[in-house]
């Protein structure tokens, strides 16, 4: 592969490494938790029944797994021109669709109302490879790890972004 075809630049390289960190700005709270059992319709009593999440051996409700890496609880701005308010990279990429190609998730501890939830994105890695359609693709890998107000780590998420030229057909 030529410089000429290459997606990988000097100045995209440049970003792998970097670090953004996003402070807590409140507790996540029980109705925060209840709405997101809810969307996902899991009526699981953890999420809703202090008694019963108490029997379960723990303090008060908790949230459904995912809640902590989804939360997007320290946005504080406008959305982005796509209508998203929760950590972007805005890579200089151009000329490409972005995909979203999987998330994996570790999870140390169950969140509970209480918590504050700070989260430090990483760019890990950019690689191109080779497209099944022709031509090359960008994968870009990023891990957010979410800490609770004392430095805890709650939870991982490695996150797989694919950048695909549009092409001529767009």
């Amino acid at each position: 592969m030529s410089d000429a075809t290459t997606l990988l630049s000097d100045e995209l390289k440049s970003w792998i490494g970097r670090e953004v960190s996003y402070p807590a700005r409140e507790e996540l709270g029980r109705a925060s938790i209840r709405y997101f059992a809810m969307a996902l319709q899991d009526d699981n009593p953890l999420y809703r029944d202090d008694a019963h999440a108490q029997a379960a051996g723990y303090p008060s409700v908790v949230a459904p797994p995912t809640f902590v890496v989804e939360t997007c609880q320290y946005a504080d701005g406008p959305p982005n021109h796509h209508g998203y308010i929760g950590h972007n990279w805005d890579l200089p990429i151009e000329g490409c669709r972005m995909i979203r190609a999987g998330n994996a998730y570790e999870f140390m501890r169950p969140v509970l109302p209480s918590d504050r939830v700070s989260v430090t994105w990483t760019l890990e890695d950019i690689v191109e490879r080779p497209s099944s359609r022709g031509g090359t693709q960008l994968f870009v890998t990023s891990v957010a790890r979410h800490y609770d107000d004392g430095g805890e780590l709650l939870a991982v998420n490695r996150e797989t972004l694919v950048y695909q030229p549009l092409g001529d057909g767009k």
